[in-house]
């Protein structure tokens, strides 16, 4: 077999392999122009297989990059981007191991870049709890932002994987002289970890959505609250209102109003007015 690695998209050497083997001037094109979608196409004597790899960078945004490759029957072609180091080291490392069949290598690439799936959704997992945590002890608006932030990246990711679990489907059900019978099983063993992947992805969106909810509640529990303690304030001070009001009037008709502690009497008539009021609402148990 002879595997051709390439680092760099532009590099001239592309352009003579595809003279040699005969590769399309769409695929080539396809490599040299990055973000594509994982797919597989067969042309005649090979097959090109564009494979994604994701990683969370610090930033807390989702790289994807492209790992595109051309499966003859006795050459294997890899392109990466230049700056990827992931897609690197899995290349470098299945290439020390000196392969000696294209389909077996392919197949080798393809489980090292779905395994490498699971570190991402680990920090996935691992993201979630902490907003689960603070969601319930301090429900502020980072919070929110950091819950929807971490949903659009979970859709990007479930984006990538159903692709390269359609391109794994169609891998293994295609009837292709270029991949053995024998590696069935293990692109099915592939197909089996990128479903049970999507499935994780599932369930932690709907964690992400009970966290949402969880906040939106606790906002809401929070401005009851307020609401309570305001509605509770200004109906103990409705009495004293009254009574202040209606003493304001300057009625000489009302009872001690020539009286020495008129004040003190109209003072505590407010007092016992309010004082009858909390007992009243603590029967009701409005607080």
């Amino acid at each position: 077999m002879n595997w051709h690695v390439i680092q760099s998209p532009p590099d001239a050497e592309l352009d003579k392999l595809a003279e040699r083997y005969g590769l399309h001037a769409l695929h080539v094109e396809d490599c040299r122009h990055r973000d594509q979608r994982a797919k597989v196409e067969e042309s005649g004597s090979y097959l090109f297989v564009v494979l994604k790899a994701i990683q969370l960078l610090p930033d807390g945004t989702l790289e994807a990059s492209d790992l595109d490759i051309f499966l003859g029957k006795d050459f294997l072609i890899t392109v990466q981007e230049a700056e990827h180091a992931h897609l690197k080291d899995i290349v470098s490392r299945i290439e020390a191991t000196k392969p000696t069949r294209p389909d077996v290598t392919f197949y080798r690439i393809l489980d090292a870049v779905v395994d490498s799936y699971i570190p991402v959704l680990d920090q996935f997992n691992e993201a979630i709890d902490e907003l689960e945590d603070t969601v319930l002890n301090d429900p502020s608006p980072t919070a929110l932002s950091q819950i929807l932030q971490t949903k659009r990246l979970l859709i990007e990711t479930r984006r990538v994987l159903g692709n390269m679990r359609d391109v794994t489907s169609h891998v293994q059900k295609t009837e292709c002289a270029l991949i053995a019978s024998d590696q069935l099983p293990f692109l099915r063993d592939v197909y089996d970890h990128l479903t049970r992947n999507l499935d994780l992805i599932e369930m932690q969106r709907d964690l992400l959505t009970g966290s949402l909810d969880i906040y939106l509640s606790s906002v809401a529990n929070r401005t009851n609250q307020v609401m309570k303690v305001l509605t509770v304030l200004g109906t103990i001070a409705l009495p004293s209102i009254v009574i202040s009001g209606f003493f304001g009037m300057n009625l000489h008709g009302l009872p001690w109003f020539q009286h020495n502690h008129g004040t003190l009497i109209a003072a505590g008539i407010m007092l016992a007015s309010t004082i009858a009021l909390l007992v009243l609402l603590r029967i009701l148990r409005w607080f």
